[in-house]
């Protein structure tokens, strides 16, 4: 009698391992980037987004949008290939100041603390907003971190690449957006 009693909690318990070990330990299906690779994507306007910039405490909306090259990306600090990007993101970053370029994080997932903490330990000083429900990422079609979506001058998204990406390959993309 006590076998048949357990037997429905025993095959919940097979079933939430069963499907732990299928989603690598992440239940909730997001996937840490570790390798970057350019992903094909159709050309869409990007969904919209504001917050309150971290590294300012000002309100942040998109409106910068329009007339620039801009790189959005999706990151946590408890990312491990966000953290080996993060300082070549900001280096980048300042080297085209005087372009027609913005960099936007979105730290997703994330407690507040720990992502100021990231912004101060990588010095970014490019505006980031935290997404701590995810609502941007989802709207994006975000399916992990570090993810990043660029946008030519009509706030179209032309290209996304999945995990860290050097400053060579960043300044290479930049540039070739720039170029067209």
């Amino acid at each position: 009698m006590f076998v048949l009693t357990m037997s429905p909690f025993i095959a919940l318990l097979l079933l939430l391992g069963w499907g732990l070990f299928r989603s690598g330990g992440n239940p909730g299906g997001l996937l840490e980037h570790n390798e970057s690779g350019e992903i094909t994507v159709s050309a869409r306007a990007a969904p919209s987004f504001a917050g309150v910039d971290l590294v300012s405490g000002e309100p942040f909306t998109d409106d910068f949008v329009v007339g620039n090259i801009v790189m959005i990306d999706f990151w946590s600090s408890w990312c491990a290939a966000c953290r080996i990007e993060a300082s070549d993101l900001a280096e980048v970053y300042r080297e085209y100041a005087n372009s027609p370029v913005e960099f936007v994080g979105l730290a997703i997932w994330d407690q507040t603390g720990d992502a100021l903490r990231h912004l101060d330990r990588f010095d970014v000083t490019y505006p980031n907003i935290l997404d701590e429900r995810g609502v941007s990422a989802v709207e994006f079609g975000v399916r992990g971190v570090p993810e990043k979506f660029f946008l030519g001058k009509n706030g179209t998204i032309i290209r996304k690449v999945n995990g860290p990406v050097s400053k060579e390959d960043l300044r290479s993309i930049i540039d070739g957006l720039l170029d067209s």
